[in-house]
Protein backbone atom coordinates (compact mmCIF):
# COMPACT_ATOMS: atom_id res chain seq x y z
CA UNK A 1 0.00 0.00 0.00
CA UNK A 2 3.16 2.41 1.23
CA UNK A 3 4.29 1.27 -2.62
CA UNK A 4 1.28 2.79 -4.52
CA UNK A 5 0.97 5.47 -2.64
CA UNK A 6 4.05 6.80 -3.46
CA UNK A 7 4.01 5.74 -6.76
CA UNK A 8 0.57 7.58 -7.32
CA UNK A 9 2.00 10.52 -5.13
CA UNK A 10 5.07 10.71 -8.02
CA UNK A 11 2.66 10.39 -11.08
CA UNK A 12 0.73 13.73 -9.65
CA UNK A 13 3.80 15.64 -9.41
CA UNK A 14 4.86 14.61 -12.68
CA UNK A 15 1.42 15.82 -14.02
CA UNK A 16 1.47 18.98 -12.42
CA UNK A 17 5.22 19.69 -13.71
CA UNK A 18 3.61 18.84 -17.31
CA UNK A 19 0.89 21.58 -16.88
CA UNK A 20 3.04 23.89 -15.65
CA UNK A 21 5.52 23.87 -18.66
CA UNK A 22 2.51 23.96 -21.54
CA UNK A 23 0.48 27.12 -21.34
CA UNK A 24 -2.19 25.50 -23.04
CA UNK A 25 -2.88 22.92 -20.33
CA UNK A 26 -2.12 25.11 -17.87
CA UNK A 27 -5.18 26.93 -18.00
CA UNK A 28 -8.58 26.65 -18.87
CA UNK A 29 -9.11 26.65 -22.90
CA UNK A 30 -9.76 30.32 -24.10
CA UNK A 31 -11.79 31.86 -24.48
CA UNK A 32 -14.10 30.33 -21.71
CA UNK A 33 -16.18 33.61 -20.75
CA UNK A 34 -16.84 37.04 -22.60
CA UNK A 35 -14.54 39.34 -23.87
CA UNK A 36 -14.25 42.94 -23.22
CA UNK A 37 -12.77 45.04 -26.03
CA UNK A 38 -11.81 48.77 -24.95
CA UNK A 39 -12.18 51.70 -27.67
CA UNK A 40 -10.66 54.96 -26.42
CA UNK A 41 -13.64 57.16 -28.49
CA UNK A 42 -17.15 57.37 -28.09
CA UNK A 43 -19.86 55.04 -29.06
CA UNK A 44 -20.79 56.03 -32.81
CA UNK A 45 -17.63 57.13 -34.26
CA UNK A 46 -15.68 55.47 -37.00
CA UNK A 47 -12.91 53.28 -34.52
CA UNK A 48 -16.98 52.07 -32.79
CA UNK A 49 -17.92 51.51 -35.95
CA UNK A 50 -15.40 49.18 -37.41
CA UNK A 51 -14.80 47.63 -33.54
CA UNK A 52 -18.76 46.40 -34.03
CA UNK A 53 -18.53 44.92 -37.38
CA UNK A 54 -15.06 42.88 -36.74
CA UNK A 55 -16.72 41.45 -33.08
CA UNK A 56 -19.98 40.71 -34.28
CA UNK A 57 -17.97 37.94 -36.32
CA UNK A 58 -15.32 36.89 -34.04
CA UNK A 59 -18.25 36.32 -30.94
CA UNK A 60 -19.28 33.52 -33.86
CA UNK A 61 -15.85 32.04 -34.17
CA UNK A 62 -15.18 32.15 -30.80
CA UNK A 63 -18.40 30.79 -29.13
CA UNK A 64 -18.24 33.82 -26.86
CA UNK A 65 -19.97 37.58 -26.42
CA UNK A 66 -17.92 40.80 -27.05
CA UNK A 67 -18.28 43.74 -24.71
CA UNK A 68 -17.46 47.08 -26.42
CA UNK A 69 -16.52 49.49 -23.37
CA UNK A 70 -16.04 52.75 -25.35
CA UNK A 71 -13.67 55.23 -23.21
CA UNK A 72 -13.17 58.31 -24.69
CA UNK A 73 -11.34 61.16 -23.62
CA UNK A 74 -7.80 62.91 -23.73
CA UNK A 75 -6.88 62.15 -27.13
CA UNK A 76 -7.68 58.20 -26.27
CA UNK A 77 -5.25 58.42 -23.32
CA UNK A 78 -7.95 57.62 -20.69
CA UNK A 79 -8.93 54.22 -22.73
CA UNK A 80 -5.21 53.22 -23.47
CA UNK A 81 -4.37 53.92 -20.22
CA UNK A 82 -7.28 51.03 -19.11
CA UNK A 83 -6.22 48.75 -21.73
CA UNK A 84 -2.52 48.72 -20.31
CA UNK A 85 -3.26 48.01 -16.90
CA UNK A 86 -5.56 45.38 -17.15
CA UNK A 87 -4.49 41.31 -16.37
CA UNK A 88 -2.95 40.08 -19.77
CA UNK A 89 -5.23 37.22 -19.89
CA UNK A 90 -6.39 37.08 -23.16
CA UNK A 91 -10.46 38.52 -21.87
CA UNK A 92 -9.47 42.13 -21.97
CA UNK A 93 -8.32 43.72 -25.87
CA UNK A 94 -8.22 46.94 -27.28
CA UNK A 95 -8.45 49.48 -30.49
CA UNK A 96 -5.66 51.16 -31.11
CA UNK A 97 -4.72 53.51 -33.96
CA UNK A 98 -3.11 56.09 -35.64
CA UNK A 99 -3.55 58.63 -32.85
CA UNK A 100 -3.11 56.69 -29.97
CA UNK A 101 -0.27 54.67 -31.48
CA UNK A 102 1.62 56.86 -33.09
CA UNK A 103 0.66 60.95 -32.82
CA UNK A 104 0.00 60.89 -29.34
CA UNK A 105 3.53 60.63 -28.62
CA UNK A 106 5.04 64.09 -29.70
CA UNK A 107 1.40 65.45 -29.04
CA UNK A 108 1.99 64.76 -25.55
CA UNK A 109 4.94 65.96 -23.40
CA UNK A 110 4.53 62.91 -21.39
CA UNK A 111 2.61 60.08 -22.56
CA UNK A 112 1.00 58.22 -19.29
CA UNK A 113 1.37 54.32 -21.48
CA UNK A 114 3.95 53.33 -23.78
CA UNK A 115 2.71 51.46 -26.39
CA UNK A 116 6.10 49.32 -27.20
CA UNK A 117 6.04 47.95 -23.41
CA UNK A 118 3.09 47.56 -21.94
CA UNK A 119 0.93 47.01 -25.39
CA UNK A 120 1.59 43.57 -27.72
CA UNK A 121 0.03 44.13 -31.01
CA UNK A 122 -2.48 41.32 -32.39
CA UNK A 123 -4.07 42.76 -35.91
CA UNK A 124 -3.56 45.43 -38.13
CA UNK A 125 -7.35 46.19 -39.60
CA UNK A 126 -6.90 48.52 -42.37
CA UNK A 127 -7.04 52.00 -43.14
CA UNK A 128 -9.65 55.04 -43.85
CA UNK A 129 -9.02 57.86 -45.69
CA UNK A 130 -9.45 61.35 -44.98
CA UNK A 131 -11.08 63.82 -47.49
CA UNK A 132 -10.37 67.15 -48.20
CA UNK A 133 -13.78 68.85 -48.52
CA UNK A 134 -15.19 72.13 -48.85
CA UNK A 135 -18.31 74.33 -47.92
CA UNK A 136 -20.16 74.24 -51.57
CA UNK A 137 -20.10 78.17 -51.90
CA UNK A 138 -16.37 78.59 -51.65
CA UNK A 139 -16.05 79.10 -55.23
CA UNK A 140 -13.40 76.27 -55.96
CA UNK A 141 -13.20 73.23 -58.56
CA UNK A 142 -10.01 71.58 -57.40
CA UNK A 143 -7.37 71.51 -55.20
CA UNK A 144 -5.21 73.64 -57.21
CA UNK A 145 -8.14 76.33 -57.36
CA UNK A 146 -8.06 76.00 -53.22
CA UNK A 147 -4.44 76.74 -52.80
CA UNK A 148 -4.46 79.67 -55.36
CA UNK A 149 -7.62 81.08 -53.21
CA UNK A 150 -5.69 80.10 -50.14
CA UNK A 151 -2.34 82.02 -51.32
CA UNK A 152 -4.20 85.09 -52.13
CA UNK A 153 -6.10 84.94 -49.19
CA UNK A 154 -3.14 83.97 -46.07
CA UNK A 155 -5.22 83.58 -43.04
CA UNK A 156 -8.50 84.55 -43.97
CA UNK A 157 -9.44 80.73 -45.20
CA UNK A 158 -10.89 78.69 -42.37
CA UNK A 159 -9.88 74.98 -41.76
CA UNK A 160 -11.77 72.97 -39.51
CA UNK A 161 -11.21 69.57 -37.88
CA UNK A 162 -12.01 67.00 -35.31
CA UNK A 163 -9.84 68.22 -32.56
CA UNK A 164 -6.12 68.96 -32.21
CA UNK A 165 -3.47 66.19 -32.89
CA UNK A 166 -6.61 64.30 -34.56
CA UNK A 167 -5.55 63.33 -38.67
CA UNK A 168 -7.98 65.95 -39.98
CA UNK A 169 -6.02 68.27 -38.04
CA UNK A 170 -2.20 67.54 -39.00
CA UNK A 171 -3.19 66.08 -42.29
CA UNK A 172 -4.48 69.65 -43.06
CA UNK A 173 -0.90 70.97 -41.27
CA UNK A 174 1.05 68.75 -43.39
CA UNK A 175 -1.08 70.32 -46.65
CA UNK A 176 -0.66 73.95 -45.61
CA UNK A 177 3.40 73.12 -45.00
CA UNK A 178 3.87 71.24 -48.74
CA UNK A 179 1.52 73.91 -50.28
CA UNK A 180 3.11 76.90 -48.79
CA UNK A 181 0.03 78.29 -47.45
CA UNK A 182 -1.81 79.73 -44.39
CA UNK A 183 -4.95 78.69 -43.31
CA UNK A 184 -6.89 79.48 -39.55
CA UNK A 185 -7.23 76.36 -37.99
CA UNK A 186 -10.49 75.53 -35.97
CA UNK A 187 -10.40 72.88 -33.96
CA UNK A 188 -13.95 71.35 -32.99
CA UNK A 189 -14.93 68.53 -30.17
CA UNK A 190 -15.25 66.04 -33.14
CA UNK A 191 -16.55 65.26 -36.47
CA UNK A 192 -20.82 66.56 -36.40
CA UNK A 193 -20.34 69.89 -35.04
CA UNK A 194 -17.60 70.69 -37.30
CA UNK A 195 -19.35 69.47 -40.57
CA UNK A 196 -22.50 70.82 -39.52
CA UNK A 197 -20.75 74.32 -39.45
CA UNK A 198 -18.92 73.49 -42.72
CA UNK A 199 -22.55 72.90 -44.08
CA UNK A 200 -24.08 75.75 -42.65
CA UNK A 201 -21.21 78.19 -44.34
CA UNK A 202 -19.20 79.05 -40.91
CA UNK A 203 -15.79 77.37 -41.90
CA UNK A 204 -14.74 77.20 -45.34
CA UNK A 205 -13.04 73.66 -45.28
CA UNK A 206 -12.04 70.41 -43.36
CA UNK A 207 -9.91 67.32 -43.48
CA UNK A 208 -12.50 64.55 -41.95
CA UNK A 209 -12.16 60.35 -41.95
CA UNK A 210 -14.10 59.37 -45.49
CA UNK A 211 -16.08 57.17 -42.47
CA UNK A 212 -18.10 59.94 -41.09
CA UNK A 213 -18.06 62.65 -43.95
CA UNK A 214 -19.21 60.38 -47.11
CA UNK A 215 -22.91 60.50 -46.37
CA UNK A 216 -22.75 64.63 -46.66
CA UNK A 217 -20.66 64.14 -49.90
CA UNK A 218 -22.91 62.00 -51.71
CA UNK A 219 -25.89 63.95 -50.48
CA UNK A 220 -24.49 67.16 -52.28
CA UNK A 221 -24.55 69.17 -49.28
CA UNK A 222 -20.55 69.93 -49.39
CA UNK A 223 -18.15 69.06 -51.81
CA UNK A 224 -15.17 66.96 -52.22
CA UNK A 225 -11.61 67.73 -53.58
CA UNK A 226 -9.55 64.98 -52.98
CA UNK A 227 -8.55 61.94 -51.10
CA UNK A 228 -5.72 61.67 -48.78
CA UNK A 229 -4.58 57.85 -49.53
CA UNK A 230 -2.06 56.95 -52.46
CA UNK A 231 -5.25 55.79 -54.72
CA UNK A 232 -8.88 56.84 -55.15
CA UNK A 233 -11.49 55.89 -53.28
CA UNK A 234 -13.74 53.17 -54.37
CA UNK A 235 -16.60 54.56 -53.10
CA UNK A 236 -15.60 58.21 -54.71
CA UNK A 237 -13.56 56.81 -58.11
CA UNK A 238 -14.69 60.54 -59.15
CA UNK A 239 -12.31 62.20 -56.41
CA UNK A 240 -9.01 62.56 -57.02
CA UNK A 241 -6.52 61.77 -54.90
CA UNK A 242 -4.97 64.99 -53.22
CA UNK A 243 -1.42 63.62 -54.33
CA UNK A 244 -2.31 64.66 -57.95
CA UNK A 245 -2.01 68.08 -57.04
CA UNK A 246 0.73 68.13 -54.58
CA UNK A 247 3.22 65.46 -55.08
CA UNK A 248 3.91 63.05 -52.14
CA UNK A 249 0.83 63.99 -50.46
CA UNK A 250 -0.22 61.03 -48.58
CA UNK A 251 -2.17 60.27 -44.98
CA UNK A 252 -4.59 58.04 -43.82
CA UNK A 253 -6.30 56.82 -40.68
CA UNK A 254 -5.53 53.35 -39.42
CA UNK A 255 -6.63 51.07 -36.88
CA UNK A 256 -5.41 47.59 -35.08
CA UNK A 257 -6.54 45.30 -31.96
CA UNK A 258 -3.64 45.16 -28.99
CA UNK A 259 -3.80 43.38 -26.41
CA UNK A 260 -2.03 43.95 -23.00
CA UNK A 261 1.54 43.11 -22.09
CA UNK A 262 2.14 39.49 -21.01
CA UNK A 263 -1.17 37.93 -23.20
CA UNK A 264 -0.21 34.66 -23.78
CA UNK A 265 1.35 34.26 -27.44
CA UNK A 266 -1.12 31.48 -28.54
CA UNK A 267 -4.26 33.75 -27.79
CA UNK A 268 -2.94 36.32 -29.54
CA UNK A 269 -2.26 34.10 -32.63
CA UNK A 270 -5.88 32.81 -32.14
CA UNK A 271 -7.05 35.71 -32.20
CA UNK A 272 -4.87 37.36 -35.36
CA UNK A 273 -6.07 34.15 -37.07
CA UNK A 274 -9.76 34.17 -36.83
CA UNK A 275 -9.66 37.94 -37.34
CA UNK A 276 -8.01 37.70 -40.70
CA UNK A 277 -10.36 35.28 -41.81
CA UNK A 278 -13.24 38.08 -40.57
CA UNK A 279 -11.72 40.35 -42.97
CA UNK A 280 -10.98 38.10 -45.42
CA UNK A 281 -15.25 37.40 -45.75
CA UNK A 282 -16.50 39.57 -49.02
CA UNK A 283 -19.79 39.70 -47.08
CA UNK A 284 -17.76 41.73 -43.66
CA UNK A 285 -15.90 43.64 -46.84
CA UNK A 286 -19.26 44.92 -47.79
CA UNK A 287 -20.54 46.39 -44.65
CA UNK A 288 -16.43 47.73 -44.11
CA UNK A 289 -16.77 49.30 -47.61
CA UNK A 290 -20.10 51.01 -46.67
CA UNK A 291 -18.19 53.01 -43.59
CA UNK A 292 -15.23 53.51 -46.38
CA UNK A 293 -12.85 51.42 -44.19
CA UNK A 294 -10.56 49.11 -46.42
CA UNK A 295 -9.27 45.83 -44.84
CA UNK A 296 -6.02 44.54 -44.56
CA UNK A 297 -4.62 41.13 -43.31
CA UNK A 298 -1.73 39.85 -41.72
CA UNK A 299 0.41 38.99 -38.67
CA UNK A 300 0.62 40.91 -35.69
CA UNK A 301 3.77 42.63 -36.05
CA UNK A 302 2.39 44.32 -38.82
CA UNK A 303 0.48 46.87 -36.52
CA UNK A 304 3.43 48.32 -34.56
CA UNK A 305 5.51 48.35 -37.69
CA UNK A 306 3.09 50.45 -38.99
CA UNK A 307 3.06 52.83 -36.02
CA UNK A 308 6.57 53.09 -35.62
CA UNK A 309 7.19 54.33 -39.51
CA UNK A 310 4.72 56.75 -38.94
CA UNK A 311 5.88 58.09 -35.45
CA UNK A 312 8.31 59.42 -37.56
CA UNK A 313 6.56 61.58 -39.99
CA UNK A 314 3.85 62.56 -37.75
CA UNK A 315 6.42 63.80 -35.38
CA UNK A 316 7.86 66.52 -37.93
CA UNK A 317 4.28 67.54 -38.84
CA UNK A 318 3.69 68.28 -34.76
CA UNK A 319 6.95 70.11 -34.63
CA UNK A 320 6.18 72.18 -38.09
CA UNK A 321 2.50 73.25 -36.36
CA UNK A 322 3.82 73.38 -33.30
CA UNK A 323 1.42 71.83 -31.49
CA UNK A 324 0.87 70.23 -28.19
CA UNK A 325 -2.69 69.78 -26.41
CA UNK A 326 -1.01 69.57 -22.85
Amino acid sequence: MTEYRTTRRNLLKLGAVAMASSPLLARAAWPDRPIRLIVPSAAGGSPDNICRILTSELMKALGQPFVIDNKPGASGNIGMQEIVRAAPDGYTLGYGNVGTLAINKSLFSKLPYDPEKQLVPVALLGYVQNALVVRNDLGVKNVAELIALAKSRPGKLSMASPGNGTTGHLGGELFKSMTGTFMTHVPYRGSPQAIQDLMGGQVDLMFDNLSSIAPHIKNGRIKALGVSGRARSPLFPEVPTIGEFVKGYETTAWGGIVAPAGTPRDVVLRLNGEINKVLGSAAVNERYAAISFETTIGSPDRLFDRALRETRMWTEVVKRAGVQVD
